[in-house]
């Protein structure tokens, strides 16, 4: 008499594909709607589609992009960082001030501002993956803690006098090869080696599993308190070196509220890539896609002399439809 395997256990509710396809249905029509957008922009403004536009939209999408990355995979394992525009202040301010008073080469710039970012990650990561406190309580204190840090920096007063140390990122002719600045370069190949890693290492399907139950995960053997925290350190390193690239972008001066309002232009680029708020399922593609929507319609809304607040508008619409249209959708799979 043969034994019989035994049925699988349902102890926690399915949450549907691990794994995106390649390439998903919501990405294609971001392609699509970027297109139509850039057409239209185009034939209403036609300075839209010259390199004087396009060059410095690129510039401006790179940092939210690049900071997404890190965002992107926080939100697969369940999570959210409010923090990261206090991050970008903070590598911002602490890099400023120490061009202007000792004149570091750029690679040394870069490691400093990478190395504070990626050090306010670990505050955060830490906290929540040992305190055991909710990501949105935690990243929203030290939201307040790291700004308030960053003010210190600045002695209330704007630093001035930045040296063009990082001007390899800016817009200008030393910030691109071949038309392409340099920032949103580095940005596309950070978020394909992500993309990659996500997809193809079992320590990136580690943060799905994270995400999508996090003590099914821990019985399975995954380390879910070092994923958690490496999450929040990823993302502050981005936005380490984001906050060069914020850097580059501006004049000889920084004011006090750099970084103000990345978090939500980061956050509304994750979800209408397509990332779950909840959590086990994202893409980065997504997300790259979804920093260029929102800076188009930034782009556009200027151009075509609009108020600026409906940028925002949109941001805000754009968020509540993406993460209704995803509750929707887990619904009714769990329905189904």
């Amino acid at each position: 008499m043969t034994a019989t395997a035994p049925a699988p256990a349902h102890g926690a509710p399915s949450r549907g594909r691990v794994l995106p396809p390649p390439v998903t249905g919501q990405e294609v029509v971001l392609v699509a709607l970027i297109a139509v957008l850039w057409l239209v922009l185009g034939l209403a403004t036609p300075a839209f589609l010259s390199a004087g536009s396009i060059v410095p939209l690129l510039v401006a999408t790179a940092p939210v992009a690049l900071i997404g990355i890190g965002m992107t995979v926080v939100i697969v394992t369940g999570g959210i960082d409010v923090s990261v525009g206090s991050t970008v202040m903070v590598s911002a301010v602490v890099v400023a001030t120490t061009m202007v008073a000792t004149g570091v080469p750029l690679p040394a710039a870069v490691a400093l501002s990478v190395a504070v970012g990626g050090l306010l990650g670990l505050v955060n990561g830490v906290l929540i993956a040992y305190g055991r406190v909710h990501a949105i309580i935690i990243t929203f204190g030290t939201l307040n803690l790291f700004r308030f840090v960053g003010l210190r920096v600045f002695d209330s007063s704007t630093v001035e006098g930045i040296p063009a140390t990082l001007a390899v990122f800016g817009r200008g002719e030393a910030g691109r090869t071949l038309g392409v600045p340099h920032s949103f370069a580095i940005t596309l190949v950070l978020a394909a080696a992500a993309w990659w890693y996500l997809r193809h290492t079992a320590g990136g399907r580690h943060f799905y599993a994270v995400g999508g139950d996090a003590h099914a995960a821990r019985l399975a053997g995954v380390a879910v308190r070092r994923r958690v925290l490496s999450a929040y350190v990823l993302t502050g390193v981005l936005a380490g070196l984001a906050a060069c690239f914020v850097l580059a972008q501006g004049t000889s001066s920084l004011a006090a509220n750099v970084g103000s309002g990345t978090e939500l232009a980061v956050i509304a680029a994750v979800v209408i890539g397509g990332t779950s708020i909840t959590g086990g399922r994202g893409s980065v593609l997504g997300t790259v896609l979804g920093a260029l929507l929102v800076q188009t319609v930034a782009t556009g809304v200027t151009q075509l002399g609009w108020p600026s607040q409906l940028s925002a508008l949109f941001v805000g619409v754009s968020i509540v439809v993406a993460v209704g249209t995803d509750l929707i959708r887990q619904r009714t799979r769990r329905s189904s």
